[in-house]
């Protein structure tokens, strides 16, 4: 009798170790907080709390900032069953995708390992979710109380994710997380039989026009053909079937493969959701594997993060997830020297010192590093790291003057000043995962001062990159089971736009609803979020203002 694992293959079932949780959902601790105000209820089914959003319109006028308060009142309704939910990883195989498999074995057996400084516990430090917190209010000493963001809302255990994926490359799990040499020894030592035990990761595709050409030799595990509609209706299924033998109610599909190329932007072919289809049906130059892989999570009702830097989400992929509103959310995991720099630039430009120029090196030398040493994956990389610091500056027309109105096309004018930012990426193999970075911030201080600060960061990649993608999945399935409605308006409870963008804190490129700004304030993105969070159990968000401690 054979068995189908989390991760595709047939394996005798009694020799069977798919990563589907060795203990039930049920038996992790209950949720704790409740908040008792007239702004929550609780039902067995939901958490159904009040919330006021404030704001402000502002019209300028001669010179003159007229602002008029706003508030709207929203109600939340919150789905307390966690959904058992599945992560399905493009790029299984990878640096990435074997360090997930073999951490969660690892929290999910208890296994330690020792290391040169001696016994090592498997732990989720780097995970948002599980290893930090948020403000409640005081207790009645006067003590601030805080509690872990995954006790604000019912959230889904890393260690109860079901696991599975597909990979160009057709190595077996634990060979796979032996060649990224990302694990210390001995970890991988006792891991190996459970990742052995997995098998191989599903077939996936391969447009060698997409990714360097560097990758072919690892391209032995893909779906046959050229038809991209044959690909498209094969992953669907791959979907189903993951979903149905796991018994899933939930499936994350999750691209943390290779870098791709970007993809033109054409009319006719990636500009809506009917030509976008079409263009699949077509086997379309350039439709991308990461397009298909998203096409095929939107037509099957699932969500699809995008964690590289391409452009998986043309214009016809976004109008495709509104259409069926099936979530999706990208781009570009924010784990090391992007993650800095957001918090830095922000710091200089909040404090009135004027960055003139951003220069940042990487060298890297895992698998990541090798397809990036190619020009055009290169390129949709610099995209995503370039764009982080642009909120921050059109935040201060006091240090940048902004675009000129009517200025010429393609001018500085036109553009608005702004630091010059140049991104460098070198691969260095002898380096392997752990991934160097150096950055120089040159800036003008007081009455033409100049300020250098410079940063060195060694940082190992994929053990950055891990909790990211477990935070972002558990993320993801949360807000599947959050509805809302206006409640002045007396509205049904409709689900949240289809663009993730609280997922926002965690990448680098943030997609968010086409005609709104971009935020890559690295405090204001964690902000945003834990307010919504708090907003879903009828709590005001943090405010530092502790009136309390400022008054009589």
């Amino acid at each position: 009798m054979s068995h189908i694992s989390s991760s595709g293959l047939n394996t005798p079932e009694s020799e069977l170790e798919s990563l589907v949780p060795v203990h039930p959902t049920s038996a992790r601790r209950p949720y704790s907080l409740v908040v008792q105000s007239e702004n929550t209820s609780y039902s067995d089914e939901y958490i159904t709390s009040k919330f006021t959003n404030r704001g402000a319109d502002v019209v300028v006028s001669d010179g003159q900032f007229i602002v008029t308060p706003t508030s709207k009142p929203y109600e939340f309704q919150t789905a307390r069953k966690v959904s058992k939910t599945g992560l399905m990883l493009i790029g299984m195989g990878g640096n990435n995708g074997t360090t997930l498999c073999a951490t969660v074995l690892a929290n999910r057996h208890n296994i330690s390992w020792h290391t040169k400084s001696g016994a090592q516990q498997p732990n989720y430090i780097g995970s948002m979710l599980r290893a930090s917190t948020v403000r409640l209010g005081m207790d009645a000493s006067g003590k601030d109380v805080h509690v872990p963001v995954s006790d604000v809302l019912p959230m889904v255990h890393p260690d109860d994710l079901v696991i599975g994926g597909w990979d160009i490359s057709g190595v077996p799990m634990d060979q796979a997380m032996k060649r990224a040499q990302v694990l210390d020894w001995d970890l991988q030592r006792q891991v190996a039989p459970h990742m052995a035990r997995i098998g191989k990761p599903l077939p996936s595709i391969y447009y060698p026009d997409f990714i360097a050409a560097n990758q072919e030799a690892r391209a032995d595990n893909v779906i046959p053909g050229q038809d991209k509609q044959e690909h498209l209706e094969r992953v669907r299924e791959d979907i189903r079937r993951f979903k149905r033998e796991n018994d899933l109610d939930r499936v994350v599909v999750f691209w943390t493969a290779n870098t791709e190329r970007y993809s033109d932007i054409i009319p006719g072919v990636n500009d809506t959701a009917d030509n976008v289809l079409a263009s699949i049906k077509k086997s379309h130059s350039e439709v991308s594997p990461s397009t298909v892989f998203a096409v095929a999570a939107i037509l099957e009702g699932e969500p699809f993060v995008n964690g590289a830097p391409q452009n998986t989400f043309v214009p016809g992929v976004i109008a495709l997830a509104e259409r069926h509103n099936s979530f999706i959310g990208g781009d570009d995991l924010k784990s090391g020297q992007t993650k800095l720099k957001s918090v830095l630039a922000e710091f200089l430009v909040n404090a009135g010192i004027k960055p003139l120029s951003i220069a940042s090196y990487n060298h890297l030398g895992n698998n990541d590093g090798h397809n990036l040493s190619a020009e055009a994956q290169f390129k949709s990389k610099e995209i995503s790291k370039s764009s982080v610091v642009d909120d921050m500056v059109s935040a201060n027309a006091l240090l940048y003057k902004p675009a000129e109105q009517g200025a010429v096309k393609g001018s500085k004018a036109a553009k608005g000043e702004h630091p010059d930012h140049v991104v460098v990426i070198k691969y260095v193999p002898a380096v392997g995962d752990s991934k160097r970075a150096i950055d120089e911030y040159y800036s003008e201080i007081f009455c033409g001062g100049r300020s250098t600060i410079n940063i060195f960061n060694e940082c190992e990649d994929s053990l950055l990159a891990t909790p990211l993608i477990l935070d972002l999945t558990i993320l993801t399935e949360l807000l599947t089971r959050v509805k809302y409605r206006d409640a002045s308006a007396q509205a049904e409870f409709a689900p949240l736009y289809p663009v993730l963008s609280l997922l926002s804190y965690m990448l680098k490129a943030p997609l968010v609803k086409p005609g709104t700004d971009v935020v890559n304030s690295l405090n204001r993105q964690r902000n945003a979020l834990e307010a919504f969070l708090k907003a879903c159990v009828g709590l005001e968000g943090s405010s530092d203002l502790l009136l309390e401690t400022r008054i009589w």
